[in-house]
């Protein structure tokens, strides 16, 4: 599997044509969501959503890539309902993802986001912190005020995967006191599969779960989005470590100067060589550019990108499983589909 362009990959235009459709969908479901904060609460998230510079006037910074409502949408279609009445679940896992992403700023001391400073680096830690847990709290008010039959139960199913996804930082915060050499790979994966995996795997559900769909589609859609989160992880490792900066708007190899235990890394330290050994000496000292660049080329003699980016096909390969399951025709599903090929293709 290449790392290629998701502009080039099959099904690129089509995934681009789709969130961008999702988030002309969800753009005023959210905004109105956010609009209802308190006034301190609502500054911070609408510079963290990109729609404010940090004096609170308007940009044009853009959001993220609205994926997960995405996925939302396009599961509810898949299963030959309207993606109209799963608007308020769509916009629910875009607030919870983005309280993952305010509150993991603050723990990796990352500085920049989408090219700028990070939320907790302009206005302070704790506001970045309150801010994350209103959008979770807003999220779940949103599906609890939802008419929708399925609603009490998408509270449910968001709320386990918010334990989950808490489970999974706990995790990864764990393995950085541990010895480079001291974490499996088994235990990334699993920790991956809860960070990553979980929300995705929760967006497909709700999805479904707005489509009035029975408790084994909504398991196989599920599982679909987890094994597509997992190679969405697996490349977002990878970017990590080669990614560009000007694209990536963080620095070359910064998973690997913070000394990150991403999965190509373990993989590559699992693989008894002399490269990996070189690559558990780096871990244990402070890495300057020299070194970051030394440690990547020591993940890749050691077969750590090799590895990931097969995994990550591999992944997927099980993801089309999973959603046969639930959508025998998959002809019906391209929109999921092409969505899961641009998440796993994706250079940035």
């Amino acid at each position: 599997m290449t790392m290629t362009s998701p502009d080039a990959a099959t099904g690129g235009h089509e995934a681009v044509a789709l969130l961008e459709r999702a988030r002309a969908l969800v753009d005023p479901e959210l905004r109105s969501a956010v609009a209802s904060l308190p006034d301190p609460i609502r500054r911070v998230a609408r510079y963290h959503l990109g729609w404010e510079d940090e004096h609170g006037r308007p940009v044009h910074q853009g959001g993220g890539k609205v994926i997960r409502p995405a996925l939302v949408l396009a599961a509810t279609r898949a299963l030959g309902a309207d993606p109209l009445g799963a608007v308020r679940p769509a916009v629910a896992v875009e607030l919870t993802h983005n309280f993952t992403l305010l509150h993991d700023d603050v723990i990796d001391e990352d500085p920049t986001r989408r090219h700028r400073p990070t939320a907790w680096a302009v206005f302070g830690v704790p506001d970045a912190i309150v801010t994350g847990d209103a959008m979770m709290s807003l999220a779940a008010r949103l599906l609890a005020a939802d008419p929708h039959p399925a609603s009490a139960a998408a509270v449910t199913r968001l709320s386990d995967c918010v334990i989950e996804l808490c489970a999974g930082q706990q995790n990864d915060c764990a393995f950085e006191d541990r010895a480079p050499d001291d974490v499996t790979l088994d235990e990334v994966l699993t920790m991956a599969t809860a960070k990553t995996g979980a929300l995705l795997g929760s967006s497909c559900a709700l999805g479904a779960l707005y489509a009035n769909a029975d408790g084994e589609a909504v398991a196989a859609l599920d599982a679909f989005g987890r094994e597509a989160g997992l190679a969405f992880q697996l490349i977002d490792d990878l970017i990590g470590i080669w990614g560009d900066p000007e694209r990536t708007g963080k620095p070359a190899g910064a998973d690997l100067a913070s000394h990150k235990k991403s999965l190509p890394v373990v993989a590559a330290l699992a693989s008894g060589t002399e490269a990996a050994e070189e690559l558990a000496e780096l871990y244990r000292h402070p890495m300057d550019a020299a070194a970051v660049r030394r440690a990547a080329s020591a993940v890749e003699r050691a077969g750590g990108r090799d590895w990931a980016q097969n995994e990550a096909a591999d992944r997927m390969a099980r993801a089309v499983q999973e959603l046969s399951r639930a959508v025998p025709d998959l002809s019906a599903a391209e929109e999921l589909l092409a969505l899961a090929e641009f998440v796993t293709r994706r250079t940035h």
